[in-house]
């Protein structure tokens, strides 16, 4: 190994630790591993800093803030009505529609922590019924947040895939239509261990509220929490919504002005007032956007230096030539969703595995956009560990015992891998 390598192996790994520590903001250990690049002259400053003029982030900024203010308008509201009424009637075919109405929500508001804190808000507030106990709504109401059966909103999850084959000098990109198969297909898995589950899930009551029977679901979620967007302003919203989306499915058509659509869209909600500027200056430069700006300069230097394509080589001849593109794709999606529900940094074990996933993908002469695809989803396709977030949320409200919450999260988790590498070859065959 040459000097440039073990210094860029120095930086991912102290990156790696300070991420686990907790004790730093999130978008601040790659920002100290890039200036250390730089400082020892292993990375330039146009390197190290590339991604926070990168193409895709600045889409994934921009998409980012126009999904906020999209969280703006009554459609939240509707969604808080429509499953307190579904689960008002109880029985199998309300749990199968408040999953489905849950992921249709999903396909705008995959990702946004205010939906699925709103849902697990919902269900809390949901009396227990033997028809349809709200336990058995709990985990996989929450996890659907996650899982959108109409894949618009995944503009964030396609911008770094593509950021991860630019970096290893990949020139074709995913386009959002293919993008969106891989997806529909990870959620159907989803849907289906979801179903299949139903009978398995455990019955017990985890409403807030359970001895109070003088508010009925649909009381409390018709409740208005906050003004509405007059109706002009929701509709513009929804049309500069609608704009982003379609700007970055024709991207390829469009060109580079289709990656600002999305900054033009946020920039004209904010004119007409449905957000002020500090909010769109908070979403725009969120930890989350310096972060994934950031890990673009430590991928650099890991390609600069050799060290990626040093650790594909050695990963494919371990592998052999005789490995098959699923189980190559299984393995690296297996490896950055475990490392990110383990380490709670999504976006960091995504720069740290796949990268070498790609190298090696090539070095076996596979179709890297497929891999590349798939890792950028499974970096937040885990959660079968009660640790973080989503799923401790989930497992406290639920008041679930672990082997309980287990029971559910570790079939799902492989159920919904699977089905997420079966629908990266189908979108992009090897």
């Amino acid at each position: 190994m040459t000097t440039a390598m073990i210094v860029s192996l120095a930086a991912l790994v102290l990156m790696i630790v300070m991420i686990m520590s907790n004790k730093f903001t999130l978008g601040v250990p790659p920002l100290v591993a890039i200036c250390l690049l730089v400082l020892t002259g292993v990375s330039t400053i146009q390197d190290a800093f590339a991604g926070f003029i990168n193409s895709n982030v600045i889409m994934i900024a921009g998409f980012l803030a126009i999904m906020a203010a999209v969280q703006k308008t009554s459609l939240m509201g509707k969604i808080k009505v429509t499953l307190a009424k579904l689960a008002e009637k109880g029985g199998f075919k309300a749990y199968v529609l408040l999953l489905i109405v849950v992921m249709l929500g999903a396909s705008v508001l995959a990702g946004v922590t205010g939906y699925y804190v709103m849902i697990l808000a919902i269900v809390a507030t949901i009396p227990y019924s033997k028809k349809l106990p709200n336990s058995k709504l709990m985990m996989p109401l929450a996890f659907a947040t996650g899982r959108g059966l109409i894949p618009i909103g995944v503009a964030f999850f396609m911008g770094l895939a593509n950021s991860l084959l630019e970096n290893a000098g990949i020139q074709p990109t995913i386009t959002m239509a293919k993008f969106g198969i891989m997806v529909l297909v990870m959620s159907v898995g989803f849907l289906i261990w979801s179903l299949i589950a139903y009978k398995i899930l455990p019955d017990h009551d985890v409403s807030e509220g359970a001895n109070s029977k003088s508010v009925t679901p649909v009381e409390t979620a018709a409740a208005p929490t906050e003004p509405t967007l007059p109706l002009w302003k929701e509709i513009c919203t929804y049309v500069a919504f609608l704009v982003s989306v379609a700007g970055m499915m024709f991207a390829g058509k469009i060109g580079e002005a289709a990656y600002i659509i999305p900054g033009l869209a946020t920039a004209f909600v904010c004119l007409i007032g449905v957000f002020n500027f500090k909010e769109v200056r908070n979403h725009l430069f969120s930890p989350l956007i310096i972060m994934t700006a950031s890990v673009i300069g430590i991928a650099n230097a890991l390609s600069s230096s050799g060290l990626t394509a040093l650790v594909g080589d050695a990963v494919a001849k371990t592998m052999g030539a005789s490995m098959s593109p699923f189980v190559l794709i299984l393995i690296f999606c297996l490896l950055i969703s475990t490392s990110a529900t383990l380490t709670g940094s999504s976006i960091g074990s995504l720069f740290i595995f796949a990268p070498i996933g790609v190298a090696t993908a090539v070095s076996l002469g596979m179709n890297p956009l497929g891999i590349a695809a798939a890792m950028a989803v499974s970096a937040w396709g885990g959660g079968y560990m009660p640790i973080d977030g989503l799923p401790a949320m989930a497992f406290g409200m639920g008041k679930y015992k672990l082997s309980q919450f287990f029971l559910y999260t570790i079939p799902m988790y492989l159920f919904q891998i699977v089905a997420l590498v079966i629908g990266a070859l189908i979108a992009f065959p090897a």
